[in-house]
């Protein structure tokens, strides 16, 4: 299918994300295949604040796009806006300074966009907001059927960050501590850095968590580490997406909150997350920590709209029944 070339740019006009319409009722989120939700929380954010200006930053980093929505994959030949039917669904209700009453309306939300026979792309926001994604979609689909495969530069497993327990550093717990998933189907990909602590990795190591730290990757190499994650995660019923920008390095994503040196490049990330929706498919995503306060010239954000681009590319291919069809020069 041709589409046509934007009418309206991507700096002019409404701020959805890449000129999607925009549908806020929950009701009229049937027969579309995917819903982007934004959730404007950064009240658990233990170091530099400032994500719950993510999702505005995030959907307005297309620098390319405009309306009617295109984006023509070179690499995989598909255009996700022409195969799959995606609406933006505004923001999630938030209430400054309570992280519990924000995650108990993120959680409503997310159930309204599964129960409705979407997949969310939920844009954060500070990685807190895990726990309520998550668990409204184990509350859907049933306790245990979902799996988590986490990049990130943190493991968020946690038992509490400065005495809190409902933490950007605790989600990954508290979704095994409620049973909302099991421990073994929790794999995380770019660990490094100087926390958690030992004790944290013992509780993670007990409940069957499987991790890979950049160290370890360097050895292995990124293709081997896909390959395995892609080999457990095919067995899961259900598979969310957890992509922190922070997995990246600082140099491809300085504006989040806790920054760390050394981890992927953009091109790796951006292809890790193309591999593993060809290949695996999700049934819920959310890109989170992105922090516009300490984004130089929106590099941050514009990758992590691009992460959301290429999850929704390979998504397309999959429904469509196809394989990607690169374009080669003639």
């Amino acid at each position: 299918m041709r589409v046509n070339r934007p009418s309206e740019p991507s700096y002019a006009g409404g701020a959805t994300f890449s000129k999607l319409p925009l549908v806020l009722d929950p009701q009229e989120l049937r027969g579309a295949d995917v819903a982007i939700l934004g959730a404007p929380i950064d009240e658990t954010t233990s170091h530099r604040p400032g994500a719950r200006f993510g999702p505005r930053a995030i959907r307005l980093a297309d620098v390319a796009g405009g309306s009617p929505p295109g984006w023509p994959h070179l690499d995989l030949g598909v255009d996700a806006a022409s195969v799959l039917r995606i609406v933006d669904h505004g923001d999630a209700e938030v209430r400054p300074a309570d992280a519990e009453w924000s995650h108990a309306a993120l959680r409503r939300a997310v159930r309204d966009v599964v129960s409705a026979g979407c997949v969310p792309v939920v844009l954060g926001g500070d990685h807190s907001i895990a726990h309520p994604n998550v668990s409204a979609m184990a509350e859907h689909f049933g306790a245990g059927t979902v799996g988590i495969i986490h990049f990130d530069a943190h493991a968020d497993d946690a038992a509490e960050v400065y005495g809190v327990e409902r933490s950007h550093g605790t989600p990954m717990r508290l979704l095994v501590e409620e049973g909302s998933v099991r421990g073994d189907r929790i794999v995380q990909v770019g660990l490094r850095g100087y926390w958690p602590d030992p004790e944290d990795f013992d509780w993670a190591r007990e409940q069957g968590f499987v991790w890979y730290t950049m160290a370890g990757m360097e050895e292995l190499g990124l293709s081997r580490v896909l390959d395995e994650v892609i080999e457990r995660a095919s067995a899961w019923e259900r598979v969310w997406l957890s992509i922190d920008v922070d997995v990246a390095d600082p140099a491809y994503a300085p504006g989040t909150g806790t920054p760390e040196p050394g981890g992927l490049t953009a091109r790796e990330l951006l292809g890790a997350v193309r591999r593993l929706a060809l290949e695996v498919g999700f049934d819920g995503m959310e890109v989170v920590e992105v922090c516009p306060p300490y984004d130089h010239a929106d590099i941050t954000a514009l990758l992590a709209h691009r992460v959301v681009l290429e999850a929704l590319s390979g998504l397309a291919v999959r429904r469509s029944g196809g394989s990607p069809r690169p374009e080669r020069p003639r």
